[in-house]
């Protein structure tokens, strides 16, 4: 069994404590927490699960790490503090552990990244011994695995856009939903996810990652941002009021340029409300979905759409990513140590969990 820690419980994290054990190869032996209100709480109740793990989480990271596990799943944010996460990352890479992590976007397309995010990362896997592979949770294998797996079936590939299309009011993180995307906000407020070049910087990784699969030469990568206000105000189950005349819809693109014209397309469409730019593609049911296109010869149209945590499509997507994650790491563990990305990584079958007990 392959002695697995979850560091952190946010939406990833809360996601990686049932997959992890659930999994026939892995065991959950610790929980870390920022929080020290949630110190000595079990997994199973910080999960949701409704029934105990028998392992408390703690705030104690020095100990945790002293244990020397040889999984971790890294789930706690690097959108506002990537330093910090890049050198918890790193130091558990050095203590010999498999890490898999969402958090650090230059890494989605490794190979690409900056020499002062990836050099520390391959210094600490020389020294440690241990491996590191980062896939993105909105979520990653929608844009990278799936539309490449898709592509295969097509005679002439055009142009692969990948759609993640949701509506926020079912997210769990008010803050991120009203000041990094800018939701309720007025329309001269410039929400930081938003800002010129940050798109780029979380998902053109995943955008050169496709290109690099397929053989094809990015130009450039160019960003198209949309925003609409709402017509009337709003009122949500989750965050309250959202005021007429504010923010209520987002669309942007992040665009791989081949040849002058975008050919690879990450693409997000947010709203807090159905009724805003009800124009903008939507989900066929509910309130999300994740959606590849593959425009050529045939087109080719997939949409995945995942429930979790009584049927809510957040919680869905965030369960793929970090499943994705997780069932990664017996292989990592198995490979050598090193840095890898999503064209590194299998997506193998559940093998041994048909019929598995829920955790």
């Amino acid at each position: 069994m392959v002695s697995t820690i979850v560091w952190g419980t946010g939406n990833v994290g809360r996601a990686a404590i049932p997959a992890v054990e659930a999994h026939p190869a892995l065991e959950l032996t610790a929980v870390l927490v920022h929080d020290p209100g949630k110190a000595g709480r079990d997994a199973g109740d910080l999960a949701g699960l409704g029934h105990s793990l028998g392992v408390a989480a703690t705030d104690d990271v020095d100990a945790v790490l002293a244990a020397r596990p040889r999984a971790v799943v890294y789930a706690a944010s690097g959108d506002i503090r990537p330093d910090e996460a890049l050198a918890d990352v790193v130091r558990a890479i050095r203590g010999g552990a498999v890490v898999v992590t969402p958090s650090l976007y230059a890494l989605y397309d490794q190979r690409g990244a900056p020499p002062e995010v990836r050099e520390p990362v391959l210094a600490a896997v020389a020294e440690g011994g241990g491996s590191l592979f980062v896939s993105g949770v909105d979520p990653g294998w929608g844009n990278d695995v799936l539309p490449l797996l898709i592509s295969g079936l097509g005679t002439v590939v055009d142009v692969i856009r990948c759609q993640e299309i949701f509506d926020y009011s079912t997210y769990d993180q008010a803050d991120a939903v009203r000041y990094l995307v800018g939701m309720g906000q007025p329309m001269d407020y410039e929400p930081p996810m938003l800002a010129a070049g940050v798109p780029s910087m979380v998902w053109g990784g995943q955008v050169r990652l496709i290109a690099r699969a397929l053989g094809a030469e990015l130009g450039e990568i160019r960003e198209v941002v949309e925003r609409r206000p709402l017509d009337a105000t709003v009122t949500t189950a989750t965050m309250g009021d959202f005021e007429a005349g504010t923010q209520g819809a987002v669309r942007f693109e992040v665009q791989g340029v081949v040849e002058g014209e975008p050919r690879v397309v990450v693409e997000h469409v947010t709203r807090i409300h159905p009724s805003c730019a009800p124009d903008w593609p939507v989900p066929p049911d509910g309130d999300g979905a994740h959606r590849v296109i593959i425009e050529g010869r045939p087109r080719i149209e997939v949409t995945v759409e995942a429930t979790d945590e009584g049927g809510n499509r957040s919680a869905g997507g965030n369960a793929t990513a970090a499943a994705r994650l997780v069932n990664a790491i017996d292989w990592l563990a198995e490979a050598d140590p090193g840095l890898y990305d999503a064209l590194d990584v299998p997506l193998r079958p559940a093998t041994g969990r048909l019929g598995r007990k829920r955790p």
